[in-house]
């Protein structure tokens, strides 16, 4: 990446920002004052978003491995966010070495510390795509994706905690857009998803959308049902849609240890036919 390149991208250090908020619930280093104050914000009003926002990458992280041993080799990670070890292709390629793993987000600020994600075994591959998750035929045709993917074999599509960003406006747009990158995909894909929910505390996440929406980021939490029809067509996986902790945790307890309104994101997984 060029001087040029890096002269171009505004940090926005002054604004809070989705992707910088995500990273301070992590336990990331990649965020400032003005995140720090809205995840404040955020926590006032849901105290439970740091476990919230923990449990959903352990699901991202639990559902690569399961299809790394299951024989999946070729991983798109939609809308990746601030890289935050151990990221989606360490745990593949922990697996499986020779899988190759595509990572996009439409986000400058992911791409300044894109070079993070862009590491890889020498068996396998990773690259990066600038591209918007509304426009699924940017993503497809991007050539560093059709360098590394093989769109004639099954891809693993990972949407984590990115379509409650894409506002319907009265138009169900995220589900068309879903639709979208489904069709592209062969028989025998997978597509892992989670998504955050006012189903167990609609006032809160009231609130929620009204931070966010103040820091200048739209968000539509979905109902279970809503949730669900992102699959449809596809051969919903075990154990079907459930909360981000509850599918295959590693161990029993950890399905309960904090409740559906602490979690309130769901998680599932499933293939196409």
């Amino acid at each position: 990446m060029s001087d040029r390149d890096h002269s171009v991208v505004d940090l926005q250090l002054d604004r809070a920002h989705s992707s910088r908020i995500y990273d301070y619930f992590l336990g990331g280093k990649t965020n400032f004052l003005a995140d720090r104050m809205a995840a404040g914000s955020v926590l006032g009003v849901f105290p439970a978003a740091l476990v919230a926002a923990r449990i959903n990458r352990e699901f991202m992280q639990r559902a690569t491995a399961f299809l790394a041993r299951s024989g999946m080799r070729q991983f798109l990670d939609i809308g990746t966010g601030i890289p935050t070890p151990p990221n989606l292709h360490d745990i593949a390629q922990d697996a499986a070495p020779d899988a190759r793993v595509v990572y996009t987000d439409n986000d400058p600020i992911v791409l300044a510390h894109a070079a993070a994600l862009l590491l890889s075994t020498a068996e396998g591959r990773t690259a990066y795509v600038q591209a918007d998750v509304t426009d699924p035929a940017g993503i497809f045709t991007a050539p560093q994706l059709l360098d590394t993917l093989d769109l004639s074999r099954p891809v693993a599509l990972s949407l984590n905690a990115l379509m409650h960003f894409v506002t319907d406006d009265g138009t169900d747009r995220a589900h068309a857009i879903v639709e979208s990158l489904k069709d592209a995909l062969p028989s025998g894909s997978t597509l892992a998803m989670t998504h955050a929910t006012s189903d167990f505390d609609a006032e809160s996440m009231g609130k929620i959308i009204k931070i966010y929406g103040d820091a200048g980021t739209a968000l539509q939490f979905r109902s279970r049902p809503d949730f669900a029809r992102f699959f449809d067509g596809w051969e919903l996986l075990e154990p079907g849609v459930t909360l981000s902790h509850q599918w295959r945790p590693d161990r029993p307890e950890d399905a309960t240890h904090v409740t559906d309104a602490e979690a309130a994101c769901y998680a599932a997984m499933a293939r196409k036919p």
